[in-house]
């Protein structure tokens, strides 16, 4: 995943609103967006090749999704896949903190990544507070450890530091929160995130690419050689606890040629929550 944006209960009817484009190379396999399992508890697009994911939401409301941090000068060791990252925190049945101290250990072992995870909606029955968290390996700037929750406000995350301003984040950011700040609609985010305009060379970042890799992946949307943008995806969770899940795959041979699939259901627990946030609370009477 190379692009996230997200809206963060910053929308008085959506508490959590999320477009993503995924880039990779057109050659690695990959299963398009469906329910995994028998239980079919988990809604994501699977990498056939390492077995994990990008971005997903389970049955119980809980979104997770991640980048690469862009690092040329590192050398390239065999690692686990940072999509099992992903995995992990849409199975797990235990709290943020239970997840976080069972795997920031464990996640010294990755190559760079940042990793958001999403509480929309808080579950009073399952003691779970509405949250949004940025997990890193690669932590920068003033950041202390490898866990930071975020306050309300619209993100922007390729593969840097979370809201780093390289072009493409400055721009669809800023795009994002135009759409998002009136009506909710999936074509209008598709489109946005269908931006092919390139940066002009004196914007470009430095990371240690080539300049021409530079150029090319300055792009929302990306069409290089070989590499690009291989889905796009649409996440929407309403207050009620609907959710709408949209995803835009690309043909690898053929890379304008597109099919979406458009999933819809309801959080688990969602009427047992109003319940219980509806209840009179000590000192309160009917």
């Amino acid at each position: 995943m190379c692009l996230i944006l997200v809206a963060w209960q910053s929308h008085p009817d959506y508490p959590l609103i999320v477009a993503a484009n995924r880039d990779e190379f057109y050659a690695r396999r990959t299963r398009p967006a469906a329910w995994w399992g028998q239980t079919v508890s988990l809604l994501a697009g699977r990498d056939e090749e390492a077995g994990g994911t990008w971005l997903g939401i389970n049955r119980q409301g809980r979104v997770a999704m991640l980048t690469n941090v862009r690092a040329p000068d590192q050398p390239v060791t065999r690692t686990s896949s940072r999509g099992l990252l992903v995995l992990s925190a849409l199975q797990h049945s235990g709290s943020f903190d239970e997840w976080s101290r069972e795997n920031e250990r464990l996640s010294q072992g990755f190559r760079g990544f940042h990793l958001l995870v999403a509480e929309p909606l808080p579950a009073p029955v399952r003691g779970v507070d509405a949250r949004l968290a940025c997990y890193t390996n690669r932590p920068e700037g003033g950041q202390s450890g490898w866990e930071r929750n975020l306050a309300p406000g619209i993100y922007g995350l390729s593969n840097a530091s979370l809201d780093t301003p390289w072009p493409k984040v400055t721009k669809a950011v800023s795009s994002f929160a135009c759409q998002v700040a009136g009506r909710v609609a999936v074509e209008p985010l598709m489109k946005l995130m269908a931006d092919r305009e390139l940066a002009r060379e004196r914007e470009l970042p430095r990371t240690g690419i080539p300049l021409d890799w530079e150029r090319a992946l300055s792009a929302v949307q990306i069409r290089a050689n070989g590499y690009g943008t291989r889905a796009t995806t649409v996440l929407t969770v309403r207050r009620d606890g609907s959710v709408v899940f949209v995803e835009r795959s690309f043909d690898s041979e053929a890379p304008h040629a597109f099919q979406d699939r458009r999933f819809e259901f309801v959080i688990d627990g969602t009427g047992q929550r109003a319940a219980a946030l509806d209840a009179p609370r000590d000192g309160e009477r009917n």
